[in-house]
């Protein structure tokens, strides 16, 4: 099936999703679809899994029991329809008259969220952790019905289709999330993605983290760039079962992850549901730090003080919190890329220059990439950086490079950024050379100056004319001065507390 059939199904199901009242938006019709492409996923390998256990000679046991099979439940024949399949659906128990409990069955949400798998690396789990954080918000069974038709038009055991899939699955996120309100939080530009994932360079028998990883881009672009490496049935195993690592704390996006990683070719991707930051990271062992992390981490929010205390430099902003946890993570010679608001390299205030001197010599803190104002445009506005760390050596200096525009033209909701914009970082990141556009600064200087790792600052060709901007990134920029000035405040006055106690 060609990438235009595929994502015909996909439209027409959203376009029937839209009209039942149980829907509001297209956050609500993502997370229906990814239900239950799921479940057809799970069915379609199951008859793989039979199949390579027959010719084998052995005698395959369906991980479900029959009626809650997708195959069961969704034939046109014998299927369920109207108000008898959201039933099926939706009820804690589908048969409570019956008085003998081992009669007793019931729903397929409740079925399924309670399903434990037998040994590392079942199925079962993952399904498990899908629905113990879905909701069925479809309120019409005979809508459900005909979205179950469109999906039985998609073979998952076809590799190709798959793959091709997974690309579809990708745009409908970034609809979802450009027209979600807020959920655009969890969404970072694939062009950025790859090439964030292009100049750390995983390879197989390194583990890879994201502590805050939304729907999965990361991962799923390294997993991409890396399955080619994979060339022994020994090597894919480990890429697919050891590798991938991550977190996330909200219901939606974790299920969207969960998709997400498995259309990309995942058989068992380890994400864990919670907040990263609720863990003390004096409590992590080396045993769980990692080789490659890779991370967008929130920025902006505010974390309780019980939170903070998880932390040696307390603070409410997640900024620095979560680069606390990436850098405790990282393992000995392991190395890091992580998005951070522009604030954070300028920020003066105690906390900001306390982990900014920690990065910088207790980690070799090598590159700095300015990146474009607007990148995070329609969510944000606020300008960002990438910093890039490892666990080698102490910083000895620190190569700045400022990521061009393409013709001039700045970055807009409409016109974003493209791979086209990376194209001379990605030669050019290795060598570190100095350029109109890149720079060399020693750390010491580096230091002198309050720890300011903003690119502009040490620019030798001068800021020639300053780039206009919309309306909304100068607010968001007096927003984020705004709210550090208080935390400026904040810290000053429990300082003048403590010494006054």
């Amino acid at each position: 099936m060609t990438r235009s059939e595929l994502t015909n199904i996909i439209n027409k199901c959203c376009d029937i999703l839209r009209t039942d009242d149980g829907i509001s938006g297209a956050v609500h019709y993502t997370e229906v679809l990814s239900w239950l492409l799921y479940l057809k996923f799970f069915d379609d390998q199951e008859k793989i899994r039979k199949e390579m256990m027959e010719v084998e000679g052995e005698r395959y046991t369906p991980l479900l029991e029959k009626e809650y099979r997708w195959e069961t439940w969704t034939s046109d024949k014998n299927g369920l329809t109207g108000k008898e399949l959201l039933h099926f659906i939706n009820a804690d128990v589908i048969n409570p008259e019956e008085k003998v409990k081992d009669k007793q069955k019931a729903g397929l949400f409740k079925y399924l969220s309670s399903l434990k798998g037998n040994k590392e690396g079942d199925p079962r789990d993952i399904i498990s952790a899908i629905f113990s954080n879905s909701t069925n918000r479809v309120n019409s069974g005979y809508i459900l019905k005909d979205i179950i038709k469109e999906i039985q038009k998609i073979h998952f055991d076809i590799s190709d289709e798959v793959f091709t899939l997974s690309h579809v699955y990708e745009n409908l996120l970034k609809e979802m999330q450009e027209g979600g309100g807020n959920n655009g939080e969890f969404y970072t530009p694939r062009s950025l993605v790859r090439a964030m994932v292009k100049l750390l360079n995983p390879k197989i028998g390194e583990t890879i983290y994201d502590p805050a990883c939304g729907t999965g881009g990361f991962l799923a672009e390294a997993h991409y760039q890396m399955k080619d490496q994979a060339k022994t049935p020994e090597k894919r195993k480990v890429l697919n079962y050891k590798t991938f690592y991550g977190q996330e704390k909200t219901p939606l996006p974790f299920v969207l992850c969960l998709m997400n990683l498995t259309l990309h070719g995942m058989d068992y991707p380890r994400i864990a549901k919670g907040n990263t930051l609720q863990r003390n990271i004096r409590d992590i062992e080396d045993h769980e730090k990692r080789d490659v992390i890779l991370a967008n981490p929130p920025f902006g929010g505010k974390e309780q003080t019980m939170i903070q205390s998880n932390f040696p430099i307390e603070s409410n902003a997640t900024e620095i919190l979560f680069l606390q946890h990436i850098e405790k993570m990282l393992k000995v010679n392991g190395r890091a890329a992580v998005i951070i608001p522009e604030g954070v390299l300028f920020q003066t205030n105690a906390a900001y220059m306390n982990l900014k001197k920690k990065l910088l010599e207790e980690c070799n803190l090598h590159t700095v990439v300015s990146l474009p104002a607007g990148v995070f445009l329609p969510y944000s506005a606020v300008k960002t950086s990438i910093i890039f760390f490892d666990k080698t050596k102490r910083t000895k200096d620190v190569w700045f490079y400022e990521l061009p525009l393409i013709d001039g033209k700045k970055l807009t909701k409409k016109n974003g950024i493209t791979d086209k914009h990376f194209e001379e970082l990605l030669k050019a990141f290795k060598d570190r050379k100095e350029s109109e556009r890149s720079w060399l600064v020693p750390v010491e200087k580096i230091l002198e100056a309050q720890t300011n790792l903003s690119a502009s600052h040490y620019n030798p060709q001068g800021v020639e004319s300053e780039e206009l901007l919309e309306p909304e990134q100068y607010a968001e920029e007096i927003k984020e001065l705004l709210q550090s000035s208080l935390v400026n405040i904040n810290d000053l006055l429990k300082e003048l507390g403590a010494s006054g106690g």
